[in-house]
């Protein structure tokens, strides 16, 4: 009769707990992208209509706010492209904003912070055009983004007159002492003709456990 070793029992149940926590994660991603999604959605209906919005059009929940306590999300609120402190805005979600209760969002220095410690997971999304005239290419370059010490997202740029996209994430834990201020950093010689694209950039975070 054979006699299973130990060792490859615990190796065994350590791989399930990391697939376990994995799946987890993918799982509250998932739900975290309908989130937004309804978000954007919502943020068009007041945009077009504000004044017959309804405060949750949608019927998944009779408190929004509820479900959004543990959600934060912040659009870009500047094309610029500079050497500088990335300026963010939550957008409107029902009777409230897309930043939940457990974080705090200062709308002056523009950083975002936990009020919990926990694992959370972050992700940033930059979308950036070429605003040269037709017939025109902008310049190769690289932009690079810095949310705390968190995460770091990089999107390179060739040359021509297509946009260029990216999304970094990271799964961190925080405590409340955690700030995220987020910087840009441009090349010496700049990002001629090229700006941040207000639609698709934005940062988003929320509580694993």
């Amino acid at each position: 009769m054979d006699i299973e070793c130990p060792e490859k029992r615990f190796r065994g149940r350590g791989q399930c707990m990391d697939a376990c926590v994995v799946v987890s994660i993918l799982v509250l991603y998932a739900a975290f992208t309908g989130c937004v999604m309804v978000l954007m959605g919502l943020r068009s209906k007041m945009d077009s209509s504000p004044q017959h919005f309804p405060i949750d059009p949608t019927g998944l929940t009779p408190n929004p706010a509820y479900k959004m306590q543990n959600f934060a999300f912040l659009e870009a609120v500047s094309s610029k492209l500079v050497n500088s402190t990335m300026q963010w805005a939550p957008v409107p979600y029902g009777a409230g904003k897309s930043v939940g209760s457990n974080f705090q969002f200062d709308e002056n220095q523009h950083f975002l912070r936990p009020q919990r410690g926990g694992t959370y997971f972050m992700y940033l999304d930059l979308n950036v055009t070429c605003t040269c005239a037709f017939g025109c290419s902008c310049s190769a370059g690289r932009l690079s983004v810095q949310v705390g010490d968190m995460l770091s997202c990089q999107v390179e740029l060739p040359e021509g007159s297509m946009p260029e996209s990216k999304r970094c994430w990271t799964v961190s834990w925080m405590d409340s002492n955690t700030q995220l201020l987020t910087h840009m950093s441009v090349p010496k010689e700049g990002l001629k003709d090229w700006k941040l694209g207000l639609s698709g950039s934005n940062l988003g975070m929320f509580l694993v456990d």
